[in-house]
């Protein structure tokens, strides 16, 4: 049975105070019950900014549905621009485990002279997600040739995930697809001549603080911008906004183990 419309953040950083104060966070989540943006993941970049998710997650549940409140999740991983940070053998309490391991992946968009540690970086990451059991929120830039063959050193029946913020070719997302991944699609989007794919594999996100979409571009992204790809994406597709929301907000549910609103 299909539930009301309503939308998800699948990717932001509202829990970072180098972007945030505690008064824009609680202003932003006041802003997403508005427009119904009922949950938002916040994901974790290293270690430590991963605690920072769960934290700030823990502290602003949803405290009903009458009340329309937004219910936050977090992530836990390690960038791979990140690589240097300090790692730890990582504990989940299970009261408050991450939703998905991420954004962990593989980036050269300034040089290949870190290859060798961003792939360890990423094979801990994928052994992570394989040992807890979940889903993995990839960032990839310029490096999916290499991206690619590392996954085939894995299960791939145990690797499941998203694409975040796709911003590649054709071949790139047609190989990202037959892997069964979702694809993240954001502001960027709105402002730019990606390849689309197609709406039963898409996750709607932010990346907030970063790329607002048109026609906020410059500011301060927020996630209750997603309410903005989530219109550019209907018009682009032909679809209306209520099934754009229904059909994107039960790919992260089915991704995340978010659970539908009851």
């Amino acid at each position: 049975m299909s539930h009301p419309a309503y939308l998800i953040d699948s990717h932001c950083h509202l829990h970072d105070l180098d972007f945030y104060t505690p008064e824009e966070q609680a202003k932003s989540l006041a802003a997403c019950a508005e427009k119904q943006v009922e949950k938002l993941i916040c994901i974790g970049t290293d270690h430590e900014d991963s605690f920072k998710a769960a934290e700030f997650a823990a502290q602003n549940p949803a405290t009903s549905a009458a009340q329309n409140s937004t219910k936050l999740f977090w992530s836990y991983g390690i960038h791979p621009n990140e690589f240097d940070k300090p790692r730890k053998d990582v504990q989940f309490e299970h009261n408050n485990r991450p939703v998905a391991i991420g954004e962990v992946g593989l980036d050269y968009h300034y040089g290949e002279n870190d290859k060798l540690d961003q792939a360890r970086l990423l094979e801990e990451m994928l052994d992570l997600a394989i040992r807890e059991d979940l889903p993995l929120i990839f960032h990839v830039r310029e490096a999916f040739d290499d991206f690619f063959a590392i996954l085939d050193n894995f299960s791939t029946a145990k690797i499941r995930g998203v694409v975040h913020s796709f911003s590649d070719n054709k071949k790139n997302l047609k190989k990202s697809l037959e892997r069964d991944f979702y694809i993240g699609v954001n502001g960027l989007a709105t402002y730019s001549t990606l390849p689309m794919p197609p709406i039963e594999r898409i996750l709607l996100e932010t990346d907030a603080p970063f790329l607002a979409p048109v026609p906020l571009r410059g500011q301060t992204n927020q996630p209750v911008n997603v309410h903005y790809v989530a219109k550019w994406l209907s018009e682009k597709l032909g679809l209306d906004f209520d099934e754009v929301a229904r059909i994107t907000t039960e790919n992260s549910e089915t991704l995340f183990n978010l659970g539908a609103k009851k």
